[in-house]
């Protein structure tokens, strides 16, 4: 078993020479040394094709003794945000071809422990590619649950715009992470039946796919619950802005009934203006019926709110 990270003419003829099994990871070739390189390997033309077009859908395409499988992993550039890892595998009895545009630590660290791994079989490599690739969503995935955990905590305390624009965010991630896992659960259940039939490979690595299958299926019912945790955030940051605004209306309420009465009573004063003049001559009687009246109007209304407790 070998492990080349390099395309190197010469040595790939010498391994091919002698049916012996290697594995190519290709980082960042040109378009041009793909075709290069699907003309030393024999590549139908549309592998070629497909291999050199990224941001595909993940999808396993049969062609004799070649299959080529799209698959996805993942990768965060910071805390929150996510890059999904597109991976072109080309399967051979004799050889698998991994291409890819950018890197991946947890390719490299697996291309490393199979280089140093003598037992390591021919027929689990592609398991382990798949392996790996399905592994890394699950480090995105904590950080997503971490993240809806506090996103939940912030806005029970106090909810705001910006946690608003968060859970949206957040729901785009899943969708993203949805659009591309969903179909690859579906891929690698076909993996299973199909890679066994490659001439060259051990139909016994039919079993270690279905482990692929079920971490897919983990990640899959785990992007539902998020996204189902993140509609009950928007409905619990929806219900604590209502009751905020339901408690500030009813405060406004409050004061603009207490000051009906009172602008009722100035303004019949107001109206009446002759028989103020000629009845209320002094002191008491301006507090008496002015201030008075307002003070009545305020102690009525206030045992009236009690009452209806509609100051509690």
């Amino acid at each position: 078993m070998h492990v080349l990270d390099t395309i190197d003419d010469r040595q790939i003829d010498e391994l091919t020479a002698r049916h012996e099994f290697f594995w190519l990871d290709v980082v960042g070739a040109s378009d041009e040394r793909i075709r290069a390189l699907g003309r030393h390997f024999g590549w139908h033309p549309l592998v070629v094709q497909d291999t050199i077009e990224f941001r595909q859908r993940p999808k396993l395409d049969r062609y004799d003794d070649q299959m080529l499988i799209v698959f996805y992993g993942a990768k965060h550039l910071h805390a929150e945000e996510p890059e999904l890892i597109e991976v072109h595998v080309i399967v051979s009895g004799d050889w698998v071809v991994t291409v890819r545009r950018s890197g991946c630590d947890d390719l490299d660290d697996l291309r490393k422990r199979i280089t140093a791994d003598e037992s390591a079989g021919e027929q689990f490599v592609v398991y382990r590619i798949l392996d790996t690739l399905t592994d890394t969503f699950f480090p995105v995935m904590e950080k997503i649950d971490e993240a809806i955990d506090s996103l939940e905590d912030a806005i029970v305390q106090k909810p705001d715009d910006e946690q608003l624009q968060q859970l949206f965010r957040l729901k785009r991630r899943l969708v993203a992470l949805r659009r591309v896992i969903t179909p690859q659960r579906d891929l690698a259940a076909r993996t299973i039946d199909e890679i066994a039939e490659l001439p060259g490979l051990d139909p016994a690595s039919r079993d270690y796919f279905r482990d692929v299958y079920d971490h897919l299926i983990r990640v899959s019912d785990m992007v539902d619950s998020y996204r189902d945790l993140l509609s009950g955030a928007m409905d619990v940051y929806l219900s604590t802005v209502s009751n905020r605004l339901n408690s500030v209306m009813r405060q406004l309420t409050v004061v603009a009934t207490i000051f009906l009465p009172i602008t009722a009573l100035t303004g019949f004063f107001g109206q009446n203006f002759g028989w103020l003049v000629r009845h209320i001559q002094s002191e008491s009687a301006f507090f008496g019926f002015g201030v008075g009246g307002i003070v009545l109007s305020f102690v009525l209304l206030m045992l009236w709110f009690r009452r209806q407790r509609l100051l509690s």
